[in-house]
C-alpha cells in the first residue's frame, strides 16, 4: 500500500484526471516505485510523477493507451535489463511502455528502480 505521507496531492489530482485503465497501471506503478525504497522522494514536475534520491531515478509518463515507466539514466541500466525491457534511442533515457495492468513485473521493476537508485548514490559519493 502506497504510504499516503509520502505521496504529495498533485500526482493524486494527476493520476485521478486520467482514463480509468491508465489510472489503474499508473497507481500500480506508484506502488512499486514508492516501496521500493523509502528514499525516493514523489515530485509533479515536467506535467508527470517524478521520483528522485540523490538526483532523478524514474518518472511515469502517461498517454492514451499506455504509461511509461522512464529512467533518467536508462541507457546506464540496460546491462541490468536482463528482460530486455528498456525501449528508447536517446542520449540517456529509457523507458518500459506498459499498456495492460497485467505487464506489471513487479520484482523486475523494483531491482531496475533500486539499480537507478545505486547509480544516483556512486555518483554523488564521488
Amino acid at each position: 500500500m502506497v504510504d499516503n505521507l509520502r505521496t504529495i496531492i498533485e500526482v493524486d489530482q494527476f493520476i485521478l484526471g486520467l482514463p480509468e485503465d491508465i489510472q489503474s497501471i499508473s497507481n500500480a506503478l506508484r506502488e512499486i516505485i514508492l516501496d521500493t525504497s523509502p528514499d525516493l522522494v514523489e515530485e509533479y514536475k515536467w506535467s508527470m510523477p517524478n521520483y528522485s534520491y540523490k538526483g532523478l531515478v524514474c518518472y511515469l509518463q502517461t498517454a492514451k493507451k499506455h504509461v511509461n515507466l522512464g529512467f533518467q539514466k536508462g541507457k546506464e541500466l540496460v546491462g541490468t535489463d536482463i528482460n530486455n525491457l528498456l525501449q528508447g534511442s536517446g542520449k540517456s533515457m529509457r523507458h518500459i511502455k506498459i499498456t495492460k495492468l497485467e505487464e506489471i513485473q513487479a520484482e523486475v521493476f523494483r531491482s531496475l528502480i533500486q539499480a537507478a537508485i545505486t547509480l544516483n548514490e556512486g555518483e554523488n559519493n564521488d
